[in-house]
């Protein structure tokens, strides 16, 4: 099983699961909002899987794809990043390229600020 299966929806193990903290909310809320947008996580290795990509995007949501894996020099990242660019463009979402090793892509209604926080 790759990561990308781990990160979006497919059989997940036991260790799968233990890989991310869960972070307690308050008992006093009970009632769980409904939830419109899910953020997803993606590993990118290769071309093919901005296709998983793409599909979260279109499903509505959020991907913060880590490309640490590719050379920064690489071609596949230009063309992962126009393809996941013209999804951007076609969902009326946003994408930004965060350093060498992020991009984040946004479904629709949902804009990236570019202004960091904390960066007086």
């Amino acid at each position: 099983m790759g990561l990308m299966d781990k990160f979006l929806g497919q059989q997940q193990t036991q260790r799968d699961i233990d890989e991310y903290a869960e972070i307690e909310a308050d008992e006093s809320e009970s009632l769980e909002p409904e939830v419109k947008m899910d953020v997803r996580i993606a590993e990118v290795h290769e071309q093919q899987d901005a296709l998983d990509i793409k599909d979260a995007v279109y499903d509505g949501n959020l991907v913060v794809a880590d490309i640490t894996r590719l050379r920064t020099s690489d071609p596949t990242v230009e063309h992962i990043t126009e393809e996941l660019r013209q999804v951007a463009d076609e969902v009326g979402g946003d994408i930004v390229k965060n350093g060498d090793d992020q991009i984040i892509v946004t479904p629709t209604g949902v804009r990236i600020n570019r202004e960091k926080l904390g960066s007086r």
